[in-house]
């Protein structure tokens, strides 16, 4: 997962009232989906455990299934969008490089708050990130020629190694100092200068998120509980447009079905 809470592709402003999400979508045009959905994913996550972050992107886009962490009821019956426009995806996703001010704006933008911004971003707490997403904050953070100097000297001697330059860029190193375990330590690792990315680590730095990272970085419980509540609102979140269940995830039907 080298960018965290991708926003999805449909998070368009809505144009019209969309149907009603609800945990018991399915229940009677489907009453096994949930399990054989959750029965597939378990043994997938099984096999690659770090796909789990994968998954986490999942309510970023189209769908979403339940992995790790806090517990909450899933709202169903989104729709597959139509049709797919990198060109949009790059102008809503957040940039390795955004700055805390850059990603409230953003988030303002779809009626979620600060606390939502701060909670949503831990799910970086499993994951793991290119050294193509950090070589300017190593090398030449904001144009000065020099590392970040928001990096604790240790964590950024350990990156210079892992991320030298002149190397491959693709070398993944992990989001968190747990990243197979989903829990607070990616905001204790922030209080401490070891975020990732700059995206990551700005939220310590600017006062206008600060108070949030370092209250869930002492209250995991905390972190938990505005988790689910920035999940259940960006899940509901909707276009109104029309949409589908595709057969095919990454593509939509050939024969678009209109629901």
């Amino acid at each position: 997962m080298f960018s965290l809470f991708l926003l999805p592709l449909f998070f368009h402003f809505p144009s019209v009232s969309p149907p009603k999400l609800r945990p018991d979508y399915y229940a009677e045009s489907c009453p096994h989906a949930e399990s054989i959905v959750r029965t597939v994913m378990h043994k997938a996550l099984i096999r690659e455990p770090r796909s789990v972050a994968s998954v986490m992107r999942f309510q970023f886009h189209d769908c979403f299934v339940n992995t790790g962490g806090p517990n909450w009821t899933v709202r169903l019956g989104r729709l597959d969008s139509l049709t797919a426009s990198q060109e949009d995806s790059n102008q809503i996703m957040p940039s390795p490089r955004a700055n805390a001010s850059s990603l409230i704006d953003l988030f303002n933008k779809y009626n979620l708050s600060v606390k939502d911004l701060v909670s949503l971003s831990g799910s970086h707490s499993i994951g793991q990130g290119r050294c193509f997403s950090i070589m300017f904050r190593l090398y030449n953070q904001s144009g000065t020629g020099r590392p970040d100097p928001a990096i604790e000297p240790g964590f950024r001697e350990e990156l210079f190694k892992q991320c030298p330059q002149g190397g491959d860029e693709n070398v993944t190193m992990n989001l968190d100092s747990t990243p197979y375990i989903f829990d607070n330590q990616y905001f204790k690792d922030l209080v401490g200068g070891r975020g990732f990315l700059n995206s990551d680590e700005t939220l310590y730095t600017s006062a206008a998120t600060r108070r949030y990272v370092r209250y869930f970085s002492k209250n995991q419980s905390a972190f938990f509980n505005a988790f689910v509540e920035g999940m259940l609102k960006m899940g509901d979140l909707q276009s109104g447009r029309p949409g589908e269940v595709r057969r095919n995830c990454r593509v939509a039907n050939g024969q678009s079905v209109i629901i």
